[in-house]
């Protein structure tokens, strides 16, 4: 089951059409319990146990989803950003560790 944190679902309606639809594809693959790996996937557990980002690429630039992986084929999308930098961002960490936390509560 997916579940979209409600600050996230603004984000991602944000997103580019094609990156959602590319998210939208990887999402699928993980419901049916598929692992996805890199360049479309990879874990950060820097953030936190079970967290991974979706890197999608279109034409406008590369952004990044993060997601949280839970018991029993739960999956939460936590923060979804366009990536300006080479490395994440402080802000970008101490959101997504914020909105897992609300997810553990």
């Amino acid at each position: 089951m997916i579940v979209v944190v409600k600050s996230c679902q603004k984000e991602i309606a944000g997103l580019p059409e094609s990156i959602r639809e590319d998210l939208a594809d990887g999402l699928a693959r993980l419901a049916v319990g598929l692992q996805l790996s890199m360049p479309l996937s990879r874990p950060v557990p820097s953030i936190g146990k079970g967290v991974h980002e979706l890197r999608l690429r279109d034409r406008t630039g590369t952004y990044r989803v993060f997601y949280a992986l839970k018991g029993r084929g739960m999956i939460y999308l936590l923060h979804a950003t366009k990536k300006t930098t080479q490395e994440t961002p402080a802000r970008t960490i101490h959101v997504v560790k914020w909105r897992l936390e609300e997810v553990d509560r």
